[in-house]
């Protein structure tokens, strides 16, 4: 049980995140400063930085929500049943969706995991470890012997993560009036090819429409 100050304390941090995320939503994320947030929660600049060292930081958060919400729906799939890559192809789908979606909030979300501040890209990198999830609906693959043997499941699995994230920022800086989910699925494609295991001399295409 949560004593009185550590439940006014949450209630405080979910009323500043709240705020936060409507705010860049209304007047985008550049344009909203820390002071703009404080002001709107009715708190003051400096009890904003006690629960977010940086503006970016409250992203963090939306982010790992998200995440968490695919990765219920992805694991509770696998557990029903449904074939690991359908339920890696419909993660890739939603994915793409929710970045169209939330493009004001994803785009410099995304740039936080580029953030040359090495703190600050790890700690983007562990509030959104979209490689491990892809890493645990891979697994049963892995474990059946279809991913190729020379590259870890680790590796393989943060490399399509990586793809998700260029692939995101590069249709919201260039190519915004195309589908995400189109330019998504070519490159998924494309991963996938050198993921998958196949017989030396099978012909690719072959190979990827056995599996």
């Amino acid at each position: 049980m949560l004593t009185l100050r550590e439940r006014q304390k949450q209630r405080r941090r979910d009323r500043i995140f709240r705020t936060a995320i409507n705010l860049f939503r209304e007047k985008g994320f550049h344009q909203t400063t820390a002071t703009d947030i404080a002001k709107a929660s009715h708190v003051s600049r400096g009890t904003f930085f006690n629960y977010y060292a940086y503006k970016e930081a409250v992203l963090l958060d939306f982010g790992a929500q998200l995440l968490g919400e695919l990765r219920e729906q992805a694991l509770a799939e696998l557990n029903q049943g449904s074939p690991p890559l359908e339920v890696l192809r419909r993660l890739w789908n939603r994915l793409a969706e929710v970045s169209e979606r939330e493009r004001v909030l994803l785009s410099p979300l995304a740039y936080e995991l580029l953030n040359p501040d090495p703190q600050r890209a790890k700690a983007a990198f562990e509030a959104l470890p979209l490689g491990d999830l892809i890493a645990e609906i891979l697994y049963p693959l892995k474990i059946q012997g279809r991913l190729r043997q020379d590259m870890s499941l680790e590796r393989i699995s943060r490399s399509m993560a990586d793809v998700y994230l260029l692939s995101a920022l590069r249709w919201a800086a260039y190519t915004p009036g195309r589908q995400l989910k189109d330019e998504m699925n070519k490159f998924l494609d494309l991963m996938l090819e050198g993921a998958l295991s196949r017989e030396v001399g099978k012909p690719a295409k072959a190979a990827r429409t056995s599996s």
